[in-house]
């Protein structure tokens, strides 16, 4: 870090994420940012990880493994099993540890807490101390789950072909809108944990959020006239951004062992602008028939490309794919992320839109080709596409697939010459330039970190 850790009168923050992938890393960023303003983090880490959370360099943040109901190597059949029996034991193991550092030098004074573990914040208090959640997905996203328990303007179940006008939002349609506002479905679990982030917000005393006062302006002033929320990212590694950390070269923890090399390598072999980037996360599945799709639709393409299938979804592939297109492209199990958006061979991402991927294509300027899958994809996708105009959205066909023409399509508009490559480029740069504002010294989200510091400290 740059600077030196103040250890003789730190505050202490204890921090605790939900235990998967696109959670741990932007919490993990924000607590490098608070150790180098001068607090004392602990980042909790659950047993059932163990050593798989393959750690780079975690810098001075304190790693404190809990005891989350599983051992190393166990795994729970389902996320909803997982996340019930993580309700059922963290609230202890919590408890037993606060209880362990309350007569150390440095006792918890705040717990910042996923969002979706507003539960946590009764542990802080019956131990009397202040705790606030951390928010991983879009302002606007939230104001659409508000609405939708809220009822009144947001009615649900919503017809197909309507459209709904909210406060501090544009204009929705109903493609456009989180996939659990129209119900659980086939995710209880998961759409319980969603709306359980509104049970105690008005109790919490700070309302952390990844993302930057610019890029949401309308939708911050609006929530800030209701709850004390701080935008405080984009949460992504300091070299990619302002620079000022200079140990902050990447998230430093990862569920997955990316192929670095031999991505960096192809790349360097690529022209400028010239590749695809393919990527849907650490969660998103597609079906085998959509996989189909767009493996020939990047084929059809005729552009180069680097694609992320994860180990488990590479049996989708089709057949002679790989053989095909060893020419054109590169499809690898995971990759190092932020240096693949990074390097100056890239022109386009092609992205399921999850937030951290969205925020990051954002703040390295790169171009997107926005294909949604669920939660709140669709609707960071509309944002991509019509609100910050950085990208174009993939239409889906009446049957719910994505074809290899429409594949072909999309990204012909974003990475050939004519058509809207040249305007899309210019507004991504644009959006770069104020994402590392915002982060830099003075910057809006510098200046709330800046705040919550100095309060913690008073």
């Amino acid at each position: 870090m740059e600077r030196e850790q103040k250890t003789s009168s730190a505050s202490h923050v204890l921090v605790l994420p939900l235990p998967i992938q696109g959670h741990i890393n932007p919490m993990l960023q924000f607590c490098k940012r608070l150790a180098s303003k001068g607090l004392k983090v602990t980042l909790i880490t659950p047993t059932s990880m163990g050593t798989s959370m393959h750690q780079d360099n975690a810098c001075s943040i304190n790693m404190e493994p809990i005891f989350d109901g599983y051992r190393e190597g166990e795994r729970a059949a389902t996320a909803e099993e997982y996340v019930a029996r993580f309700k059922d034991t963290i609230p202890q193991s919590l408890a037993e540890l606060i209880d362990k550092n309350s007569t150390s030098q440095y006792p918890f004074k705040f717990i910042i807490y996923d969002s979706i573990l507003p539960w946590v914040l009764d542990v802080a208090k019956s131990w009397g101390i202040e705790g606030g959640p951390f928010f991983t997905q879009s302002c606007a996203v939230t104001v659409l789950y508000y609405h939708t328990l809220q009822g009144g303007a947001l009615k649900i179940p919503m017809e197909e072909k309507s459209s709904v006008s909210l406060p501090s939002l544009p204009q929705l349609e109903f493609s456009d809108l989180p996939s659990l506002v129209h119900g659980p479905g086939s995710y209880p679990g998961i759409y319980d944990l969603l709306f359980s982030q509104f049970s105690n917000i008005d109790e919490a005393s700070w309302l952390l959020w990844n993302t930057f006062n610019e890029l949401e302006d309308e939708i911050v002033d609006w929530m800030a006239s209701k709850w004390p929320i701080k935008p405080i990212g984009p949460t992504i590694p300091s070299m990619f951004l302002d620079k000022r950390l200079e140990d902050d070269k990447d998230y430093g923890l990862s569920l997955f062992k990316p192929n670095s090399e031999t991505c960096m390598k192809w790349l360097d072999s690529k022209e400028p602008g010239s590749v695809v980037y393919v990527s849907f996360g650490s969660l998103a599945t597609l079906t085998e028939d959509q996989m189909a799709e767009l493996a020939w639709g990047l084929k059809r393409s005729n552009t180069h490309f680097l694609w992320v299938v994860r180990e488990s979804e590479k049996q989708k592939l089709p057949g002679n794919f790989v053989e095909e297109t060893t020419e054109m492209g590169l499809v690898i199990t995971w990759s190092p992320q932020l240096k693949v958006l990074a390097h100056k061979s890239v022109g386009c991402f092609m992205t399921h839109c999850g937030w951290n991927s969205t925020l990051e294509a954002l703040s390295l300027g790169v171009p997107m080709v926005a294909m949604p899958q669920w939660t709140d994809q669709p609707t960071n996708a509309k944002f991509v596409a019509d609100v910050w105009q950085v990208g174009v959205r993939v239409k889906v066909g009446e049957n719910g697939m994505v074809t290899q023409e429409e594949i072909e399509r999309c990204i012909r508009e974003v990475m050939t010459e004519g058509g809207r490559r040249d305007e899309i480029r210019t507004h991504s740069e644009k959006w770069k330039k104020l994402a590392v504002m915002a982060m830099d010294e003075g910057g809006s989200s510098d200046k709330n970190i800046e705040e919550f510091v100095a309060n913690l400290n008073a």
